[in-house]
């Protein structure tokens, strides 16, 4: 026998190991293609019910009555009771839904967090329309992501899987989705599980097929139900001057001070308001309806500080405002969204951030035209740049910013000023201490269970 046969048998048996590790049974693939259709069906329908809720809410409040004082009354407290029925659900059965309800996805993935579908999803779904129906400054993405893990689990449980890895696999396939739905974006949807979720999420080459599979059936269904056009219909704008590209690291770092102290507000806060809660239990739905009739009754009389911010974004871009009124509308809209953020209400801090970094895009476009006026510097490509840049230096996840505004904007030639930016603001936010704000969460809900 040659000397090389035992050789030869040993890497024909590791070629074989290896081949089947990266074989996927086509039961993965499938449950993995059914939790991105049942997602992108549920979170679609998610997003319908939000928008008739909140033009549903501001067309009765106009219509009941003629007098402005009854109007102002009866609209801040349609919104109230919106705010303290989605704050009872949340209270009451899925303490859970609370936030966006990424932190939970990533501690399940580490089995550090429970994964209770049959409590999430009813509440994250009607608790969501409450709370984004009555006009506060959150996102939709936080639901969609959320119910979509949930939903992983659910089919994963239908299938009898009971596979450890294939059930996270199927948490990190629905969380894919979900963003993939929200924002019509599914080279992002994947980019996110693979960022954003690199340290819970056990990586293969069948969990990565089965994300992308279910990826494709949320995105395929979000474009047959809605449009396969991208999320915002803006100009395209040509690529940065060369000459100009050093001021989008002045950028990346300024955008990365408002970042941290954002997170660090949220954080703050977020304790602030435990503790005050624990103090009596209707305190969480007290300030609920405060904060649900406040916002409620601002979309009606000065909508850009409420809502998502998905709204104001094209009119940021269109320079509808002018220096002044955008400024207050950033510092409102800022205050607004750590205020509504860690309340606990069930919404997603995504959308808040992309409108926050437009208009500060557009800030920094306007002082730049006057500093450099030979840059030819675009205010709606500063306002675009602006909203990746914020998302990262918040996230702290800047190739998924970079790729989910170039598919929402289809503004793929200004890919060089969006990295500058986001990898500038990245490293300054990491430079001033301040963790990515999901992974800072997390680990304050891993110390509070383990306490």
């Amino acid at each position: 026998m040659p000397k090389y046969s035992l050789k030869q048998k040993e890497r024909t048996i590791i070629n074989k190991i290896d081949a089947l590790q990266n074989r996927v049974p086509f039961i993965v693939i499938f449950i993995a293609g059914m939790i991105g259709i049942v997602t992108g069906f549920v979170g679609t329908l998610f997003q319908y019910a939000v928008s008739w809720v909140s033009t549903s809410r501001i067309e009765l409040s106009l219509s009941l009555f003629g007098d402005h004082n009854a109007t102002y009354i009866w609209s801040f407290f349609i919104a109230a009771l919106m705010g303290v029925f989605a704050y009872y659900l949340v209270q009451r059965f899925s303490p859970e839904s609370s936030g966006s309800g990424i932190p939970e996805i990533e501690g399940a993935l580490i089995d550090m967090r429970p994964v209770r579908w049959l409590h999430v999803l009813p509440v994250k779904f009607f608790g969501g329309l409450g709370a984004l129906g009555s006009g506060m400054v959150l996102g939709r993405e936080g639901p969609t992501v959320q119910m979509g893990a949930n939903l992983g689990q659910l089919l994963g449980k239908l299938f009898k899987v009971e596979n450890k890895d294939n059930k996270h696999t199927f948490l990190a396939t629905g969380a894919a989705a979900g963003i993939t739905t929200a924002f019509n974006a599914p080279l992002a949807g994947i980019l996110f599980v693979i960022e954003e979720m690199r340290e819970e999420f056990n990586y293969s080459l069948s969990s990565i097929k089965a994300i992308f599979i279910g990826v494709i059936g949320a995105c395929v269904v979000y474009r047959l139900m809605v449009s396969t056009a991208p999320i915002f219909n803006f100009s395209i704008y040509a690529a940065v001057p060369l000459n100009s590209l050093w001021l989008y690291f002045i950028f990346g770092a300024i955008i990365a001070v408002l970042g941290a102290i954002s997170n660090r507000s949220i954080l703050t806060l977020r304790d602030k308001l435990k503790s005050f809660y624990q103090l009596k239990s209707y305190y969480f739905l007290l300030v609920g309806g405060l904060l649900a009739g406040t916002f409620g009754l601002l979309s009606l009389y000065f909508p850009a500080v409420a809502g998502s911010g998905f709204e104001i974004i094209p009119n940021v871009i269109d320079q509808l405002y002018g220096l002044w009124p955008l400024f207050i509308i950033l510092v409102i809209r800022l205050i607004a969204t750590i205020l509504c953020f860690s309340s606990g209400a069930p919404g997603g801090i995504f959308s808040p951030t992309l409108a926050l970094g437009a208009i500060i895009g557009v800030l920094f476009g306007l002082a730049m035209q006057s500093i450099f006026p030979a840059y030819q510097i675009e205010l709606g490509a500063c306002a675009i740049i602006g909203m990746a840049g914020l998302f990262s230096a918040t996230i702290r996840a800047p190739l998924t910013g970079i790729v989910l505004i170039m598919e929402m904007t289809g503004n793929y030639l200004l890919i060089l000023p969006l990295i500058i930016t986001c990898l500038a603001a990245t490293f300054v936010a990491q430079s001033l201490g301040q963790k990515p704000l999901y992974t800072a969460i997390l680990d304050k809900l891993i110390q509070r269970d383990s306490k």
